[in-house]
């Protein structure tokens, strides 16, 4: 004990005291600290990242930037956004299903044709992963939604009720959104980008990452989206499933309004009966 008590007088205690701190915060960092994003990790060469480095700079730079950084107009609003972070998973996204490069300024990317290959994609995600960290392209077996059992369809199903609905419909057909947007139709889209999308939150679709939706329950919500499209429409018009207020409008437009029509016909060329004026003889 007198020992310590004259090493705590010692004037290089605080020194140590400091040294120790920091040694202990340094092992702590490394333990917890996110991973940052390597060659290894995204499956991309070093040819890949340049590669697609000049395919960005030749396509996509004059809106992101030289540096995906984004560009800034002159009123301050985005001429593009940053991409630095984005991932390899919204790359593939957006450049995937053609919403990227956009062919004019609108409110919302629509989806068109494809102008680039699938390797041209991959090395643009390489590059963009190379940047920073940020969500990566799924693997297979989260795209395996044909093997999924029942209950991970029912499951499925719950999520989807429960957080796309409101914007996609309950059959994933889409709708409107305030200010020009809208949330597309799911009908036709891939395994691949519905995962994508959940995990990058394209356009104003909010961001499901892997801590709010895990791998395995967004497998399950693409197995139900594929499951409700496949099922066959028993008899009758399905009418593309877009939903009882749509539907009624139908009914009632051309429905109702059909036999309001038929029914002012028959008014209209009808039987008439002519009555004789009161004291005219037989």
């Amino acid at each position: 004990m007198r020992t310590l008590s004259t090493w705590r007088r010692h004037p290089l205690a605080g020194v140590f005291v400091i040294l120790g701190a920091l040694g202990v915060a340094a092992v702590l960092y490394l333990a917890f600290a996110p991973k940052g994003a390597t060659a290894e990790e995204t499956s991309s060469s070093l040819e890949d990242v340049e590669a697609g480095r000049q395919l960005f700079v030749i396509g996509c730079a004059s809106c992101h930037g030289q540096n995906a950084e984004g560009v800034v107009s002159d009123g301050g609003g985005n001429y593009g956004p940053s991409l630095i972070g984005v991932g390899a998973a919204a790359v593939d996204f957006q450049v995937g299903t053609g919403r990227m490069p956009m062919g004019q300024t609108s409110p919302q990317a629509p989806r068109k044709a494809v102008e680039y290959t699938d390797e041209e994609i991959s090395q643009l995600a390489a590059y963009i992963a190379s940047l920073a960290p940020g969500p990566s392209i799924p693997e297979e077996e989260y795209l395996d939604y044909e093997s999924a059992s029942a209950e991970e369809i029912s499951l499925g199903g719950e999520f989807f009720r429960t957080n796309c609905t409101a914007c996609h419909n309950s059959v994933g057909a889409g709708g409107a959104l305030p200010g020009g947007r809208f949330a597309p139709t799911l009908e036709g889209v891939s395994a691949k980008h519905i995962f994508e999308a959940m995990q990058t939150g394209p356009q104003q679709m909010p961001v499901f990452s892997d801590d709010v939706i895990t791998p395995e329950d967004k497998r399950a919500v693409i197995a139900y989206i594929k499951a409700v499209q496949e099922q066959p429409n028993y008899g009758g018009m399905g009418g593309g499933g877009i939903g009882p207020v749509a539907d009624g409008l139908f009914i009632w437009v051309f429905g109702i309004g059909l036999l309001v029509g038929f029914a002012i016909w028959i008014a209209a060329h009808g039987t008439r009966s002519t009555k004789k004026p009161k004291g005219t003889q037989q």
